[in-house]
């Protein structure tokens, strides 16, 4: 089994292997968590709006990882299965959270005028990485149907991003 740190890396390399383990390990989930909690962090850091945006991306940032987990099970699992299709909530949450760890990268955001190139290369390597980890942890064969759940839980869950952003005031 690897360490949490070679997960993080395996789940940025999006390597297959990573996320079928953290989906097979109901062990992970707390280390999902704190992937999560890191890279809304970083990602707060990055973005340099003190500590109203710092917290306002965490609750953002957690609460986007679990609709859009639950949504991507709900979706994979009842409108887009496969055959084949067998998973769990959890191994959901536990992979997709993995997928988050390019965004621990954001952090460099704060330097001077990489801050916009660099969230856009961290987000679409994210979402290169859920891609790969929904594919795996929902036994898809197809990675087009993986595309197509996440880019439904995706629209979902980022409406919801918005919308904590805007009540917690962050951006103002």
């Amino acid at each position: 089994m690897a360490t949490f740190v070679e997960r993080i890396v395996g789940a940025a390399k999006i390597s297959t292997g990573t996320y079928e383990e953290v989906e097979a390990d109901e062990s992970a989930t707390a280390q999902a968590v704190a992937v999560v909690v890191l890279s809304s962090v970083a990602g707060g850091i990055g973005l340099g709006e003190g500590v109203g945006g710092l917290i306002a991306g965490v609750v953002g940032g957690v609460v986007g990882w679990l609709v859009w987990s639950y949504l991507t099970y709900w979706i994979g699992t009842k409108w887009l299965a496969e055959p084949g299709t067998r998973a769990s909530a959890s191994e959901l949450l536990r992979a997709i959270g993995f997928a988050t760890a390019p965004g621990l990268l954001r952090v460099i955001g704060i330097v001077p005028g990489i801050r916009d190139p660099v969230f856009l290369v961290t987000a679409i390597w994210s979402l290169v990485a859920v891609v790969v980890a929904v594919r795996q942890a929902l036994d898809f064969s197809s990675t087009l149907r993986a595309v197509g759940v996440c880019a439904l839980g995706w629209l979902i869950q980022a409406v919801v991003f918005v919308l904590i952003v805007r009540l917690l005031g962050a951006g103002a």
